[in-house]
């Protein structure tokens, strides 16, 4: 009985060798332009596809596609430098912020009560049926717009552009490098590598509170030179961007250039709203495009025609996260044109705080004025953050090759 036992051990050790013979000749039966120039025997196992097992003196195989492809993936995420988001958030902010001024400055001057007389249209603001209304607020937006190229000049429509693109440059360039910096250092160092959605919330929080304390003074002027009208006298209050922010600092001190700040941290919840859905439909658009192509075919190698695709996808869905966040947060949008609204003629300012002035506009114009100028604002921003975000990917792509 002890004698089979011993053979029985005997032979599986001599079946164990067999198998590692067989698979360490593996490589041997490939061609000899892959074989002949191996030097190092060691490297053999590991072009079969195999590695050494830590339990067993033999190799198991591996996937070779599947490691090289991960560490592939994990190069190409490293590429990008943090310089790179911010010039590629500087340059998809200055694009977007071109293409839709104007409705910038119909926003901007629908949001005031400076102007609320002027643009009052009744079928907008009393229409029941919420498609009409739409309607109306969309006749409404063009039809401001051609009345300020009529009366006021082409120039009107891209009024306060330039204290804009001061503003968005810097803006989008601090929002994408704070945000990416955030995200790779909370995913580093708490989460394994691994991205969440509580990371993109707290990177976007984080993003929006640098955005806002460093460029309140610039958004501030453009407020002021889009809300500036000409007196009796035919003179305007403003001259430019500079004049603006003399006057401000001579009659208001260097706080008066700070109006509305708090407003912009509240309004950081839009940010924060926009990146975690923005993140989120990017990662259904990629399940959904790896699902359909491995369905149809296992191999499916992505060409430049789906590499397009997807990059319109992810702008379209940086837009609809917009929309989204945009009805969500907007009322902080009036309240903050409100603080930034330059004082009245006794010097003493209208609006003191963010509750004093919700209270003020409700009790006054009632709680729709808190909607005031949603139509160009959306009419704004989704195309904004179309153009902003495709833009942003495109030149982080050209500029991840240097």
């Amino acid at each position: 009985m002890s004698m089979q036992k011993g053979l029985s051990n005997e032979n599986l050790l001599r079946l164990e060798k067999f198998e590692h013979d067989a698979e360490a000749s593996i490589p041997f039966l490939v061609s000899d332009e892959k074989s002949s120039s191996l030097k190092d025997a060691k490297l053999l196992p590991y072009l079969a596809g195999l590695k050494p097992s830590p339990t067993v003196n033999k190799f198991e195989i591996i996937d070779t596609k599947k490691n090289i492809g991960e560490k592939t993936k994990d190069v190409s995420k490293g590429t990008v430098k943090p310089w790179v988001h911010f010039v590629a958030g500087g340059v998809g902010g200055m694009t977007g912020a071109v293409f839709t001024c104007p409705f910038d400055v119909v926003k901007t001057r629908l949001q005031s009560d400076v102007y609320k007389n002027i643009y009052k249209s009744s079928s907008s603001l009393h229409s029941s049926n919420p498609v009409l209304s739409a309607g109306a607020h969309l006749k409404d937006t063009f039809s401001i717009i051609n009345n300020l190229y009529r009366l006021e000049g082409f120039r009107s429509l891209f009024k306060g552009l330039g204290p804009n693109l001061v503003g968005v440059i810097p803006a989008r360039s601090i929002n994408f490098f704070t945000y990416g910096l955030t995200k790779d250092f909370i995913k580093t160092n708490f989460n394994n590598s691994q991205e969440a959605t509580w990371i993109h919330l707290l990177s976007a929080a984080n993003a929006g509170i640098w955005t806002s304390t460093l460029t309140n003074p610039i958004w501030l002027i453009k407020t002021r030179l889009q809300l500036d009208q000409k007196s009796s006298s035919l003179q305007r209050e403003y001259r430019n961007s500079y004049d603006c922010f003399r006057k401000v600092m001579k009659l208001e001190g260097i706080k008066g250039l700070y109006k509305g700040l708090s407003a912009s941290y509240l309004g950081s919840v839009e940010g924060i709203l926009q990146w975690v859905l923005y993140e989120q439909m990017k990662l259904i658009i990629s399940k959904n495009s790896k699902n359909s192509n491995s369905l149809n075919n296992p191999n499916y190698e992505k060409s430049n025609w789906d590499s397009v695709v997807e990059w319109g996808k992810r702008s379209g869905s940086a837009g609809f996260a917009k929309f989204i966040a945009s009805l969500i947060t907007y009322p902080h949008e009036v309240i903050r044109t409100r603080l930034r609204q330059a004082p009245m003629e006794n010097g003493s300012p209208k609006y003191t705080g963010i509750v004093q002035c919700f209270r003020l506009v409700v009790k006054e114009e009632g709680f729709v004025s808190m909607y005031g100028g949603l139509t160009p604002h959306l009419l704004r921003t989704v195309p904004n953050s179309i153009i902003m975000f495709g833009t942003w990917e495109v030149v982080t792509k050209l500029l991840s090759k240097f």
